[in-house]
């Protein structure tokens, strides 16, 4: 089954791209969810113009995205994590906690965007790479400390 999609598809392909998938997935999601069109000369020529508006959203957003990892890179951002007398912590410091900690700093960044090989489990300064989107990657620098002592 041909379809021109409407929308990028994750291992599938970008939209506007003439694609050929199991009549069933065609069938079932992308047609209901909007996804992708049947290959009409009317739907491509609509489809061409919905192209060109997005792909100059796409630009802005993309330029948005290369300032906001440019901000990003400045920035140390500090968690703190209770851990024993050798720096191991008792639990461990993940995506949400860093996504958390870069929003306080009044930077839009969610987990999802977060790209850890593992669970932080040690006090130290790590480089933290982070996929905003569009091919756009930075590192934040992340240094979990113990917590002050509270008297």
């Amino acid at each position: 089954m041909q379809l021109v999609l409407t929308e990028d598809v994750v291992h599938l392909g970008k939209q506007g791209d003439l694609v050929e998938v199991k009549p069933g997935y065609g069938r079932n999601y992308l047609l209901p969810n909007g996804l992708a069109t049947v290959p009409s000369e009317h739907n491509l020529r609509l489809l061409a113009l919905y192209k060109e508006r997005v792909q100059q959203a796409r630009e802005a957003r993309a330029a948005d995205l290369k300032v906001l990892a440019e901000q990003i890179q400045r920035v140390t951002v500090q968690i703190e994590a209770n851990a024993n007398e050798e720096g191991h912590l008792y639990g461990s410091v993940g995506a949400p906690e860093i996504s958390k900690a870069l929003k306080a700093k009044n930077l839009p960044v969610e987990a999802e965007m977060v790209r850890l090989e593992g669970p932080i489990k040690e006090v130290a300064l790590y480089a933290v790479k982070l996929h905003l989107g569009y091919d756009t990657e930075t590192e934040v620098k992340v240094l979990v400390v113990r917590p002050a002592e509270k008297k």
